[in-house]
């Protein structure tokens, strides 16, 4: 730690960072271990397998597994920044994290988060082009399309880690060392600042705010002529998949927007951080499990694929 003076006063400016994580004796830490473990596994499971059928099935290289494929990666991605290092500290007797490192892991982390958000309203739009305007999708949505509008979501989900994480550590830190989270997130960070964070509060409630109500505007407008249009289908067939298939996306959307509302974009977001903290788990860890479940378990082509799979490495 630094120490500057400045009169009669002096202030003290931490280097490091302790990750307090969740109270509780060894037993509660050893369960929590047990519980974040076995999430993260099947998180690493649901979406490795995901990506390896979607690249592996020609009958899946279409835009809307591309766009599937890219959420399981950010999935996969967004809950190692934090997991592995959640597993460690609860064994951990100093829980240390160095300010560069907080500093890295909650860029990732802001990054990779706002990029699915970007995502999962192209995949709105994706869906929207393929049901309400069939004829002109394919050149609506040719390849070199689906990828800028992949990069256009990390430019997006870039731009916002960026501000929030320059923005906050600009602050000085100066009152405590001892985040009181599992991860270094904004909000936890800020209750730390001796500094004005008005500013910052602001900043995060409004971006955050901002990308909730495009990405909500965006699904809700395209599932609102995805509806028409599937009224006025003839073939219950036709009509079942595509209700099938768009239910899955309102699902993982509707789980995703609720909860980044609840941590980051409502009134005393900043002060309920025990709240935080559960809720923390769930969009970090139990949604990126439940997204692959939800998109396999609900699509016949993707059930097809593990099946078609399974047949080709039983006859090897």
């Amino acid at each position: 730690m630094n120490t500057g003076v400045n009169g009669n006063l002096s202030t003290v400016y931490f280097q490091d960072f302790v990750l307090e994580g969740f109270n509780g004796g060894l037993e509660t830490q050893a369960l929590l271990f047990a519980v974040f473990l076995a999430l993260y596994m099947v998180t690493m499971l649901g979406n490795l397998t995901m990506i390896m059928v979607i690249t592996l099935d020609a009958h899946l290289h279409s835009p809307m597994y591309f766009f599937l494929k890219n959420l399981s990666f950010l999935d996969l991605c967004y809950s190692s920044v934090i997991a592995p290092n959640a597993l460690v500290n609860f064994f951990s007797p100093s829980k240390v994290i160095t300010f560069a490192g907080c500093a890295t892991q909650l860029f990732f982390f802001s990054l990779l988060v706002t990029t699915e958000g970007f995502l999962l309203g192209v995949m709105a739009y994706d869906r929207f082009m393929a049901i309400c305007s069939p004829l002109r999708y394919p050149i609506t949505m040719c390849h070199s399309a689906c990828t800028r509008l992949v990069l256009g979501t990390y430019c997006g989900g870039c731009l916002n880690s960026v501000v929030q994480t320059s923005f906050t550590f600009r602050l000085p830190f100066c009152s405590s060392n001892r985040i009181n989270h599992f991860f270094c997130d904004v909000p936890p960070l800020l209750q730390l600042a001796c500094g004005n964070t008005a500013i910052n509060e602001l900043i995060l409630f409004g971006i955050c705010g901002l990308i909730i109500v495009g990405v909500t505007s965006v699904v809700l407008v395209s599932y609102g002529y995805i509806t028409v249009t599937i009224l006025r289908m003839r073939s219950g067939a036709g009509r079942h998949k595509v209700f099938s298939t768009c239910g899955s996306h309102m699902a993982a959307v509707t789980l995703f927007v609720g909860t980044v509302f609840v941590m980051y974009a409502q009134p005393g977001a900043i002060e309920s951080m025990e709240q935080g903290k559960v809720v923390s788990v769930f969009y970090t860890l139990v949604i990126p499990m439940l997204n692959p479940l939800i998109y396999s378990l609900r699509n016949k082509d993707v059930k097809e694929a593990l099946w078609r799979l399974r047949q080709k490495h039983t006859a090897m």
